[in-house]
């Protein structure tokens, strides 16, 4: 199988490269693929040949989106319209990555793939439309929504709380965001074995399972509850200089773009379809710690 992974030097793109490559041939675009330019994307598929692809690329900077709103659009949006296009006329499938949020944060209980999306900042109404585009143009792919996916590697949530613990005896943390924190080397390892088990059949499978579903870490936190585990779990906590974690609301914490408050997915469709499920949130941050 030959495969096209966008986005290879990210969180997820980086843990997808060594799965993929136990059973399949992997070309991996990584910082050099400019997914803004459309007609160098074009010439990458094209010299690639993928049959299947896997975009783990993105505008993901929440903030930044708000100012360069062109860009993100073009990233999120526009060059997913192109990937669809292509697998679509070459017969390839596409796994594409998206957000939770895609939607407003204002439900009660966990977002199912069906509930109505409402995205409060450019991010989001970005990475909806490129789901928008895939799901006029019929394409072959499967959208996966994941939510708050954090690494030990890469700048991230966790990472940053991580480093901050080690240089501030005071951290205020929002306590009234809740999400499925998703470990990226989880995620990749579970997209990467549907892909396995699809086998050479992958293209059609994917046309076949065409949709969107929900996938991240199993069960629902506030960001304060994310930063107090990781710090206390911290094989490293000799080093930290923390003493108070100090739980706060969004707008005490004002950012450029907004955030939606609660956005847990409900992941059992995946599961039903794919026989896979990704572990405990507090099982995977404490695993990856462990080292």
């Amino acid at each position: 199988m030959r495969i096209l992974l966008l986005g290879a030097d990210g969180q997820v793109g980086h843990e997808l490269r060594g799965p993929l490559s136990t059973f399949a041939d992997v070309t991996a675009a990584g910082r050099g693929t400019d997914l803004g330019d459309l007609d160098a994307l074009q010439r990458t598929l094209g010299d690639a040949a993928p049959q299947v692809i896997v975009n783990a690329a993105a505008y993901t900077d929440v903030d930044g989106a708000e100012r360069e709103p062109g860009r993100a659009y073009r990233v999120n949006a526009e060059a997913v319209a192109v990937l669809g296009e292509w697998a679509r006329a070459h017969g390839a499938g596409l796994v594409h990555l998206s957000t939770d949020f895609v939607f407003d944060g204002t439900l009660e209980r966990a977002y199912r793939e069906d509930d109505a999306t409402g995205p409060v900042n450019v991010y989001g109404r970005s990475k909806l439309e490129g789901e928008r585009a895939l799901s006029a143009l019929d394409a072959p792919a499967l959208v996966v929504r994941t939510a708050w996916v954090w690494s030990l590697r890469r700048k991230s949530f966790v990472s940053a709380m991580l480093r901050l613990a080690r240089e501030r005896p005071r951290l205020a943390v929002v306590a009234d965001q809740v999400g499925n924190p998703t470990f990226c080397r989880d995620l990749a390892v579970a997209l990467a074995l549907v892909l396995h088990r699809m086998g050479e059949r992958a293209p059609e499978a994917l046309r076949e399972a065409r949709g969107v579903y929900h996938l991240a870490g199993t069960g629902a936190c506030t960001r304060y509850d994310l930063a107090a585990a990781a710090i206390a779990l911290d094989p490293k906590r000799a080093e930290h200089v923390v003493e108070t974690i100090a739980p706060i609301a969004t707008h005490e914490y004002p950012l450029p773009a907004a955030r939606p408050l609660r956005t847990e997915l409900d992941c059992s469709r995946f599961h039903a379809r794919f026989g896979v499920a990704l572990p405990p949130w507090r099982e995977a941050l404490a695993r990856a710690l462990a080292g």
